[in-house]
């Protein structure tokens, strides 16, 4: 069983914040639990063991009721499914009933019209419980039903010995601090969903990246095969016309399309050629544009005899950045990414090293099609990938080719 620090780095940035926000607003209910507490000991003389029982009890079970209805209420928010409604009922009875035990069985007034502790309790519990409904419902529903709970307990604080004034004020009082719950408990809950929201958004692009690949693939192609293919067809057409007239031209225009046909081919080969041929130099100024643009910190230091590289070498460094930069956008929540070019004994060595990767076991071996598919190609030139997590959530990729005579890196 992992650690709660461990599952902590196992989270994303929108999983972390989702945390820090749920309890920001649970921290709402929970401030009623010190509050009864703090009455109760500042005043203890004046409870029977009976009040003060109900006392704990009621501020306990409106704090745990309280923290349930705000997660349900902020699943709701979220568009989760949740019964939000039935602990927002739950809530909302509880306090209303909590109220009444407190101000009935607790200290009365002393005449002096000074509210005693447990009208200040209730206050509180009134209060706090403003915060899942500010949440679960809209303004124009939950605005009733604070003022729905304010008065269902008004009846309770006069026959706990206040006067109609005081009663008044502690309401008027209670409805005045109702806002400012609701506003807090309300911005964690938005800033919740924004989150979550440019999360998506960051998935959303990926996704248009890949879309936007696959779409200019094939616009490339159509536009080498579109001209090509309807002159086959027309060329093919009229060479048949002509064989079934006898005429010798056939063959002619028979060979024109064979012509055609090889040309085509070459274009198409050319096509994925350059589709397949990554340039180490551009990929790599791509990778620091893109990892940028999602607020990643990259340093890039390939050299200055990167260029004297053979071309397949600087090919096959290419696709690593290629891939490694993808890695990067999908599986981490990297700050910082490093792209180094070397050299150790006589192969080269790319070097990839990025921060922010959650504390989850990573295979030695690289499990993912990416990673199987660089091997694939650095091992066609006698190349290896190594994959080694290091502490702190840094992920480093190294890849090495070997320099054959002639194909120096100084």
């Amino acid at each position: 069983m992992r650690s709660p620090l461990r599952r902590w780095r196992g989270f994303g940035k929108p999983q972390r914040a989702e945390i820090y926000f749920r309890w920001s607003i649970y921290l709402m209910p929970l401030a009623a639990l010190p509050v009864a507490l703090l009455g109760l000991g500042a005043h203890l003389g004046e409870y029977s063991a009976g009040a003060a029982r109900v006392t704990v009890a009621v501020s306990l079970a409106t704090t745990l009721v309280g923290i349930r209805a705000c997660r349900t209420s902020l699943d709701h928010y979220l568009g989760r499914p949740a019964d939000h409604r039935r602990w927002l009922v739950a809530n909302g009875v509880l306090t209303v009933a909590g109220s009444w035990a407190l101000l009935l069985t607790g200290p009365q007034t002393d005449g002096t019209g000074t509210p005693p502790a447990t009208v200040v309790t209730a206050t509180v519990l009134l209060i706090v419980a403003y915060g899942p409904i500010s949440i679960g419902l809209r303004l124009w529903w939950s605005a009733p039903a604070a003022a729905a709970l304010t008065l269902l307990v008004a009846p309770a604080m006069m026959l706990a010995g206040m006067s109609a004034g005081t009663t008044a004020g502690q309401l008027i009082g209670t409805l005045l601090g109702m806002p400012f719950i609701a506003a807090s408990c309300r911005s964690f809950a938005w800033l919740t969903a924004v989150v979550w929201e440019l999360d998506g958004a960051r998935e959303t692009q990926s996704r248009l990246a890949v879309a936007e690949e696959r779409l200019r693939f094939s616009r490339d192609l159509h536009d080498v095969m579109g001209r090509n293919l309807t002159t086959i067809a027309l060329k093919s057409e009229l060479a048949v016309q002509l064989a079934r007239r006898g005429r010798p031209e056939a063959a002619e225009q028979m060979a024109e399309v064979q012509r055609i046909a090889q040309e085509s081919q070459r274009e198409v080969r050319d096509v994925i050629r350059g589709y397949r041929t990554a340039d180490l130099h551009a990929e790599a100024i791509g990778a620091r544009a893109v990892l940028r643009s999602a607020d990643v910190d990259c340093e890039i230091d390939l050299g200055e005899h990167a260029d004297e590289l053979p071309p397949h070498v600087q090919s096959v460094f290419g696709w690593v950045i290629r891939e490694a930069t993808t890695n990067v956008l999908r599986h981490s929540e990297a700050e910082r990414c490093l792209i180094r070019l070397g050299r150790e004994g006589e192969r080269a060595v790319l070097e990839l090293e990025n921060d922010g990767v959650p504390a989850v076991p990573v295979p030695s071996q690289g499990s993912g099609t990416g990673l199987r598919g660089l091997r694939e190609r650095l091992a066609a030139h006698d190349g290896e990938l190594a994959v080694t997590p290091a502490d702190g959530g840094v992920f480093r990729l190294v890849a090495t080719v070997p320099l054959h005579p002639g194909e120096t890196l100084r």
